[in-house]
């Protein structure tokens, strides 16, 4: 059995969340912590939180934290999810920046930040993949990030279940994505060619550095920042511009907003921003 979680030690795991996250737990989260890392305690065979929270400053305690991120962030995910957005993708977005001349090399570069388990960068693949089915001679790629190595694998694997691929257009089942057999009946599988398009890297958005270079055209950042305080929210902005090419348009949250956060991207639609050029 395990002994409910106590003010101190919630105080402790809150904290060393933010420091090595940036996700604000705030004060009321508690029953929530205690629900999410349970699991884990049952797993090390620990009865008390106070032991965990010994583990955390342990030799083993910086491995630790990696699932100790796993168990807290969330990870509420769908395709083509504010189908608005990915509208907006392709009516409006993809034909100007390949109507643009500066676009050097006719390369399209796109970061989906927080991909959780995928379905956000193979919904932005899709778009792209019809897209420049009728419009030929462009390249692009996807980097899809996230700070939960577990989501990141099941992004990598691209395998899902049936009942999980809803796309607004049927065809696009037949045309992206495999479906299982034996063991992997009741499941379907992203295709290789459009996994191909993607690569997925485990990144701390507040990491001292990222393992790609900037000059994004497009960023996906969508629910992130509801998780953060306003002081953080400036920036990740900031490092998001620093990213982001001339021009670059920015998707957030359908909750989220720009608003009272200093930057240089404008307002085009909702939960969508170009930045200056």
């Amino acid at each position: 059995m395990i002994h409910p979680l106590s003010e101190a030690d919630y105080r402790f795991i809150r904290d060393l969340v933010y420091e090595r996250s940036r996700i604000n737990l705030g004060n009321h989260k508690q029953e929530l912590v205690a629900g999410r890392i349970g699991k884990r305690l049952r797993q090390l065979g620990f009865q008390h939180y106070s032991q965990y929270c010994d583990f955390l400053q342990s030799d083993r305690g910086e491995d630790e934290l990696v699932d100790l991120i796993n168990a807290i962030s969330t990870n509420h995910t769908s395709f083509f999810r504010d189908l608005r957005h990915f509208e907006f993708l392709r009516n409006q977005v993809l034909p100007k920046i390949t109507s643009a001349p500066q676009v050097p090399a006719r390369k399209l570069r796109v970061w989906s930040a927080a991909c959780s388990s995928g379905e956000e960068p193979y919904s932005i693949a899709i778009c792209l993949a019809e897209f420049f089915a009728r419009t030929p001679g462009w390249t692009w790629q996807i980097d899809a990030t996230d700070i939960s190595t577990r989501m990141l694998a099941h992004g990598e694997n691209g395998i899902y279940e049936a009942d999980q691929v809803k796309l607004p257009q049927m065809e696009w089942l037949k045309r992206y994505f495999q479906r299982g057999v034996n063991a992997y009946q009741g499941h379907y599988r992203v295709k290789s060619a459009l996994r191909s398009q993607i690569r997925f890297h485990h990144v701390n958005l507040f990491q001292p550095r990222y393992p790609f270079p900037s000059g994004y055209q497009i960023v996906f950042c969508r629910n992130v920042m509801i998780y953060f305080d306003h002081e953080t929210q400036q920036q990740l902005l900031k490092r998001i511009a620093d990213h982001s090419a001339p021009g670059a348009f920015l998707f957030v949250g359908p909750s989220e907003s720009l608003i009272g956060i200093r930057g240089c991207f404008r307002y085009c639609s909702p939960g969508i921003y170009q930045k200056d050029k």
